[in-house]
């Protein structure tokens, strides 16, 4: 007998205690190197954020110390009380056009005030729970709005790099620009060109030594190399003045509606910035292999982002907001939890008290360039094909534009503006064609069916002669009572005069079909899927023979016109699936029901009980076997899950022969194959004798014996599953990731394994990826 058909048989006498010291090294091995990641994050985001606060402050006009201020601020107060753990805060890049033009209107210490109004702003709407209403404007608004800002940006630090001064205006600034180009200020050029071909070669550096360069953020490098090269140059440096007590923000010598606006723009383009921020980042860390992060509290988080900014005011520091930027990087550098962003706050605190004198060796110009390229990168190419893709680049282009010329705020309302102009012309915009076919009339109806359609639709279906044979077909996805209303009673009226009509939509179903045999929602991606469930007064045989038939036939009628392109394309390339689900052959467990997949998502392999045979076993479990091996060696699947359900039959069937001997040769089929699912009822019974929690639901108790096994099966599925040579051999590289889930079909409500504590944790419906 091999060693692993050895270690499946039930234990013979009870197994000896375990030892404390072995469960808890594993945990103190877990946090030890999770402080090990924060501290290695931290050093990475301080020292991408001091140069990039700096370059901050010089583009605003602001005290250069006062970026300083806002990232040591930012990093603390938001790192320890914000609500998203990873997101890093400092600067507000997206608040830069904002800021310089509040600094040259009403001066340093009255901007100081209307951050430390934003905060407060800030703090309101977190305490009112706004935060996902807030992620509700369009994407087209929020992509155009930082492009704007990234062009103005872009275009007044151009201006530094040759050697002069911006204006406040972006388009003054381009109209000045062909003049600064005609005689620029060679050293401040060079240095400038220096800072951007290391910001942009940084990341491409080749071998094993570009990797071990690559450790270093490009932005300190290139402030590096730039200030190199400058050295010896007579160039405007960084100049930091004494550190003093901050002097108290004044109130602005405006009208009240002007600082109104002025604090609502900042609040607006904050909080804006922060909560997308924060998406963006628990989506990236959510991708990491390991433990996954909490979930963003994101009116928390606006809440920190308040405090943090009523605090900068007051210190006289920037305004502040979570960055995708410091984001990305703080993960991608290893950063588990918030003590990455509260340490990189110290570490920017420590700087900018004891290395004032080395700071001040870096020129102007390498900080000017350095927020050039981030502004050039704030216009996403890929939000501007994502936009057009989605048919909303006139919102997109409408707010950019407007903020460049505008400004932020009234960029911000024209794209609103134009988004809802938009949405109003689809909604109304309704196109109607009459043409005669054979001696018959279509009417075709393209578009939105509301009352404001109604004229043109009953001019259309009057030019359908009387007694005339008549096919409307209705393209659009909506019609209201009103368009239904003159419909239906046109339809009346030419039948009466011996005309025929035949009404239809998109796929070809005439909309007078009953519903009776088709009664289910669809559950899958793919639109116009119905159930096929036979209505009560039909006879038994019509049931057993009609309902998949019927199901076929509304496949044919409803669904296969939209997926056909899809079909032959898989026909065409062959199956590409990235994940392997095991599960029972239960008739209730609908896989592309609970994991919305279709055509070449998933490849499935379902058994009596979701066992998994280990090696070793007998030729007639080879099955199984053989499927996970052409699904691992020949498809090359990413991940691998394994699926239990509630009301199981195979663990009834195990709990009720507990106790009886295996079965014979001459047992029947069901129960040789249920011989599979006995290491799954012995390790419960371990369990149960030690005291161990060993399985459990982290939001509920487990409800009986039978559900129990369910979850230990999964279990021990998973490691049969790890027993197998090309399971283990992909796991080993790193291409391979195997997963546990529960459905409990009543409630119908999926569970996933966290296997480090051995809870099923429930799948919230506000989720939109779960790594399986």
């Amino acid at each position: 007998m091999s060693q692993i058909q050895k270690s499946l048989q039930p234990p013979t006498g009870p197994p000896p205690e375990p030892a404390p010291p072995s469960a808890a090294a594993p945990r103190r091995k877990a946090a030890d190197t999770a402080w090990r990641g924060d501290l290695s994050a931290s050093a990475v985001i301080f020292l991408l954020a001091v140069p990039l606060s700096l370059g901050i402050a010089l583009a605003t006009g602001a005290p250069l110390q006062s970026g300083l201020v806002a990232s040591a601020v930012g990093g603390i107060v938001a790192g320890l009380l914000g609500g998203a753990p990873l997101q890093v805060t400092g600067a507000a890049t997206g608040l830069l056009v904002v800021t310089a033009d509040l600094v040259q209107r009403y001066g340093w210490r009255a901007t100081c005030l209307i951050t430390v109004l934003a905060g407060l702003a800030q703090l309101a709407l977190g305490a009112l729970r706004v935060a996902r209403a807030a992620l509700a404007v369009s994407p087209a608004i929020v992509h155009g709005m930082l492009a704007g800002i990234g062009v103005t940006i872009a275009i007044g630090q151009l201006h530094v790099v040759l050697g002069g001064r911006p204006d406040s205006s972006a388009v003054d600034n381009a109209a000045a620009l062909p003049g600064q180009l005609a005689h620029p200020h060679t050293s401040a050029l060079l240095i400038g060109a220096v800072t951007v071909a290391v910001l942009a070669g940084w990341p491409r550096l080749p071998g094993r030594a570009g990797r071990r360069a690559r450790l270093l953020p490009a932005p300190l490098a290139a402030v590096l190399a730039a200030t190199a090269v400058g050295t010896g140059t007579a160039v405007p440096r960084v100049e930091l003045p004494s550190w003093r007590l901050p002097e108290p923000p004044v109130l602005p010598d405006a009208p009240l509606a002007a600082l109104a606006t002025a604090v609502l723009t900042v609040t607006l383009v904050a909080s804006m910035e922060s909560l997308l921020s924060a998406v963006a980042v628990e989506r990236l860390a959510a991708e990491r292999t390991g433990t996954p992060p909490g979930r963003s509290r994101l009116n928390r988080e606006l809440a920190g982002q308040g405090l943090a900014n009523v605090v900068s005011g007051l210190l006289g520091g920037l305004p502040v907001s979570g960055g995708a930027i410091r984001g990305s990087a703080s993960v991608r550098a290893g950063a588990t939890t918030r003590r990455a962003t509260v340490l990189h706050g110290v570490w920017v605190l420590l700087c900018a008290g004891l290395l004032a004198g080395v700071l001040e060796l870096i020129p102007l110009a390498a900080l000017a360039a350095l927020v050039m390229v981030v502004g050039v990168r704030m216009v996403s190419f890929a939000h501007l094909r994502h936009v057009q893709r989605h048919r909303e680049f006139p919102v997109y282009a409408a707010t950019s534009g407007a903020v460049v010329l505008l400004g932020v705020l009234p960029g911000v309302l024209t794209g609103i503006a134009v988004g809802i102009f938009l949405a109003l012309r689809r909604l109304t915009h309704t196109r109607i064609q009459v043409t005669e076919e054979s001696g018959r009339h279509r009417v075709r109806v393209s578009g939105q069916l509301t009352f404001l359609a109604v004229p043109r639709l009953t001019r259309g279906l009057a030019q359908v002669p009387p007694g005339a044979d008549a096919v409307v077909e209705l393209c659009g996805s909506f019609m209201d009572h009103a368009a239904y209303e003159a419909l239906r009673s046109w339809a009346a009226t030419h039948r009466a005069a011996g005309g025929s009509v035949a009404l239809g939509g998109r796929s070809g179903r005439p909309l007078a079909e009953p519903v009776s045999a088709h009664s289910c929602r669809p559950w899958t991606p793919w639109r116009n899927q119905h159930c096929t469930r036979p209505a009560a007064d039909r006879t038994a045989a019509h049931r057993s023979g009609g309902q998949l038939l019927g199901g076929v036939s509304a496949f044919q009628r409803h669904t296969a016109p939209l997926v056909r392109e899809e079909l032959a394309r898989l026909a065409r390339e062959g199956q590409r699936p990235t994940q392997l689900f095991l599960t029972c052959a239960d008739s209730r467990l609908v896989t592309s029901m609970i994991t919305s997949s279709g055509p070449g998502d998933l490849f499935t392999v379902r058994n009596v009980g979701n066992l998994m045979p280990p090696p070793g076993s007998d030729a007639s479990c080879d099955s199984v076997a053989a499927a996970i091996e052409y699904a691992v060696e020949v498809l090359r699947v990413e991940s691998i899950t394994v699926c239990g359900h509630s009301g199981c039959g195979a663990m009834a069937a195990l709990l009720d022969a507990a106790g009886s001997p295996p079965p014979s040769d001459e047992a029947t089929p069901l129960a040789r194959w249920l011989r599979h699912g006995r290491p799954s009822l012995a390790r419960m019974a371990r369990i149960g004798r030690l005291g161990r929690g060993e399985v459990a639901f982290a939001e509920r108790p487990v409800a009986d014996d039978q559900e129990r096994l369910a979850l230990v099966n999964v279990r021990q599925q998973l490691d049969h599953l790890r027993a197998h040579p090309c399971v283990a051999r992909r796991m080993a590289e790193g291409t391979l990731t195997l997963h546990g889930m529960y459905f409990h079909v009543a409630e119908a409500q999926a569970y996933l394994l966290d296997e480090r504590s051995g809870r099923f944790r429930a799948v919230r419906a506000d989720v939109s990826a779960v790594g399986v």
